[in-house]
């Protein structure tokens, strides 16, 4: 099975998701590492997957952003899905950035779904504002005609205002909310629909 992880924006945890979604038999793939932070190093000490990061890029910006201030090529959907097809069992993609944050080529991570035929995990913030950008994720992965798994809700405050309960309710009528990842703790654990 391949997943596709994406998120409203950038640091909501989709890194976190990705590691829930991953044990010692799965394969974690980053299409695109943009800043210092090591995603595939999370993954693999939370989680025991192999891990690959695809590509590194030197500044926290979209991949094709990144890529050309660095003066290299930035990777592209086709690059990404080619290698995920040389992998077997569970495989989690994780983009970068949201699902339409361009990569190589003008691509997204939409694209990499698309061309994987893989379904998607939107993760997003739980407090305001969250609806609308969930809203718009969601209906732009139906519009391409992939399927949405669901939902997951990163950094659950330990104690959520009411906007985030409010928001728990209202994001499970845009699709099914998988899970809440708690703010600061960062465990999870996620059962996915087949």
């Amino acid at each position: 099975m391949r997943i596709v992880v994406t998120g409203t924006d950038t640091g909501v945890g989709k890194t976190y998701v990705s590691a829930a979604l991953c044990d010692e038999r799965s394969t974690y793939v980053k299409a695109a590492q943009t800043g210092d932070d090591d995603d595939a190093r999370t993954v693999r000490e939370r989680s025991g997957a192999t891990v690959h990061t695809l590509a590194a890029y030197p500044e926290p910006l979209s991949p094709e952003r990144s890529a050309a201030r660095a003066g290299v090529p930035c990777i592209t959907p086709q690059e990404i899905a080619r290698f995920v097809d040389t992998l077997e069992g569970r495989v989690v993609v994780e983009g970068a950035g949201g699902l339409l944050v361009r990569f190589g080529d003008g691509g997204t991570i939409a694209d990499v779904a698309e061309l994987l035929d893989a379904p998607l995990i939107v993760v997003a913030r739980a407090g305001l504002g969250t609806l609308n950008h969930t809203a718009l994720t969601v209906e732009a992965i139906e519009r391409r005609g992939l399927r949405c798994l669901g939902i997951v809700i990163g950094s659950w405050p330990h104690d959520p205002d009411l906007a985030s309960l409010c928001n728990l309710d209202d994001l499970a009528a845009i699709a099914p909310v998988l899970g809440k990842l708690p703010e600061g703790g960062k465990d999870l654990k996620l059962e996915i629909p087949a």
